[in-house]
């Protein structure tokens, strides 16, 4: 299995906390919190991550190089912001199978890779939630087909974005699409394949059809987490 993780953000809400480095590398308990995200795909049997990179990235380049324990590692570096699409878009030229995930670097998402993998279909890992307007509602209709990403709103009951996407790699060659794009753009998301049933981590039930996949959030990128900056981190 293969991963992109974009870590090119600004990461602005945490700039308070942690200005020396981009917020894939703010230290937790000593280690940087993207390490902990690739001892979960080191652990799920990962062979390569693509590390999409813009802002401060020799921090994150110098700290990898080029292996993470039984992962080879690759940089896909945006030179100008390119949004989450383009940045995107960039990393898969990286990429040598039909499908591949994609993560957030500043989320760990609590999924089971191996059952998502099978699903070999345009699939979003989210999460049921009541009561909430901390989060975009992802929205869908009757027949559990994509219908878009929401700004943040109080929501009764919905879906939220996990961050952890399940696409083949020529998602984008059928669409027109300017260097610089959003990933959850309105003009892509009518033709996106993805259909979305819940699938929980917490529940046996499960369905042949499923494309969604609910999972438990652990750490989100936000400062509700206590970050201490650090001079010498190990990976």
């Amino acid at each position: 299995m293969q991963a992109i993780i974009l870590a090119g953000g600004f990461g602005t809400r945490l700039k308070s906390m942690v200005s020396a480095v981009p917020k894939p590398m703010a230290p937790v308990n000593g280690r940087p919190f993207l390490s902990y995200l690739l001892d979960n795909l080191n652990n799920y049997g990962f062979q390569k991550v693509v590390l999409a990179v813009g802002y401060q990235k020799e921090s994150i380049i110098n700290f990898y190089k080029n292996r993470y324990k039984n992962i080879a590692i690759q940089y896909s570096v945006e030179e100008e912001p390119l949004g989450t699409g383009g940045c995107l878009k960039q990393a898969m030229e990286l990429i040598d199978e039909d499908y591949v995930f994609v993560l957030n670097g500043d989320t760990m998402f609590d999924i089971n890779y191996h059952e998502m993998a099978k699903l070999e279909t345009f699939s979003i890992a989210c999460k049921e939630m009541y009561d909430f307007d901390r989060y975009g509602e992802v929205r869908m209709d009757s027949n559990h087909t994509i219908l878009s990403f929401e700004e943040k709103s109080f929501v009764k009951n919905g879906y939220i974005n996990g961050g952890i996407y399940y696409l083949p790699k020529n998602i984008f060659s059928t669409y027109r699409l300017s260097k610089k794009f959003s990933l959850e753009s309105t003009k892509m998301m009518p033709s996106w394949p993805g259909r979305l049933t819940v699938m929980s981590t917490q529940s046996s039930r499960s369905s042949p059809s499923l494309r969604l996949l609910m999972g438990r959030p652990l750490i989100s990128g936000t400062p509700s987490f206590t970050v201490r900056p650090s001079t010498g981190m190990e990976a």
